[in-house]
């Protein structure tokens, strides 16, 4: 039943990570025929932005070293395909395959920017100065990742002034808009709020901020909703709840894309999204990892008579 509440966004764009930020975290490397098959009933189901792959040295991240050779096979897909990309020698690997919308992913904390780039916050972002204006120049979309928004496995709570520095360093570096990450799931609807209202005291406009929430302690959709009450309308989300991130180990799965669907759908916001078809797609890629999905919804669905 459609029951809308209100205060909320009339339509809600989900950034589906599940082929990228999911299948990063596989034991296997996943076929890259397979990998496009994924994106492309991705896309039939209805999502519109896809992050597809990411550009980084193969030794960081093998299961996702056939970038060259999948992005290709996504050039019929009719939606956006974002790319991830660590630095300049990733974003010119990207720009001569024609991507044309580009993250960069950066740390609220010292020791995740130490452990998953090699640098200091303050040497990350210097890293990326280059590539966000490059790719600015090309007429590309770039999104700035933020993650350890919430909290950090190594140095613990982290404070909301710190975590605003770095997002107001993401975007007067040039990006267009900023996602949030809850990296280790340790987030709730009060420090959201905070965290999203003291972004606007400083300056960020709420329709620059995307929310990113891994669903460790069952809190993805409460803070969902608490990010939609805040007038945020880009969420991301991951196809039947796969991946985490391999450089943080108590980070498990990201948000299911269902499970949101499903959520904004009795709400009567729109999404674009046949809750079905997703399911079906979420079904199809259990089958080719060889275990079921973690998503809830995918679960019920798929189980009924």
């Amino acid at each position: 039943m459609t029951v809308p509440a209100p205060g909320l966004p009339a339509r809600v764009r989900i950034h589906e990570v599940g082929a990228r930020d999911g299948l990063q975290n596989e034991k296997t490397a996943v076929p890259t025929e397979v990998k496009a098959e994924f994106v492309h009933r991705l896309a039939a189901a209805g999502l519109t932005t896809i992050e597809a792959t990411s550009f980084v040295h193969p030794k960081w991240v093998p299961q996702l070293a056939d970038a060259e050779q999948l992005f290709p096979l996504l050039a019929d897909v009719d939606a956006a395909l974002p790319v991830l990309v660590p630095n300049e020698r990733g974003l010119d690997r990207a720009l001569a395959l024609g991507a044309t919308r580009i993250a960069v992913f950066g740390s609220a904390t010292e020791t995740f920017a130490s452990r998953n780039l090699n640098r200091t916050v303050a040497e990350s972002l210097a890293m990326f100065e280059p590539v966000v204006a490059r790719a600015r120049q090309g007429g590309a979309h770039v999104r700035g990742y933020l993650s350890m928004c919430f909290g950090d496995p190594w140095e613990g709570a982290v404070p909301v002034h710190q975590v605003v520095s770095v997002a107001k360093a993401l975007l007067d570096l040039g990006c267009d808009e900023l996602s949030l990450g809850d990296t280790i799931g340790v987030a709730t609807p009060g420090h959201v709020q905070a965290l999203l209202s003291a972004l606007n005291e400083a300056g960020v406009p709420t329709d620059r901020i995307g929310v990113h929430f891994h669903d460790t302690y069952g809190q993805a959709l409460s803070n969902t909703l608490a990010a939609l009450q805040h007038g945020v309308s880009t969420v991301d989300a991951s196809a039947g709840g796969l991946g985490g991130c391999p450089y943080a180990k108590s980070a498990t799965g990201n948000l299911a894309t269902e499970d949101l669907v499903w959520m904004l759908d009795g709400l009567g916001i729109e999404t674009g999204v046949d809750l079905a078809a997703l399911t079906a797609t979420s079904v199809w890629m259990a089958e080719q990892l060889g275990r079921p999905s973690p998503s809830r919804t995918v679960r019920a669905l798929s189980h009924k008579e």
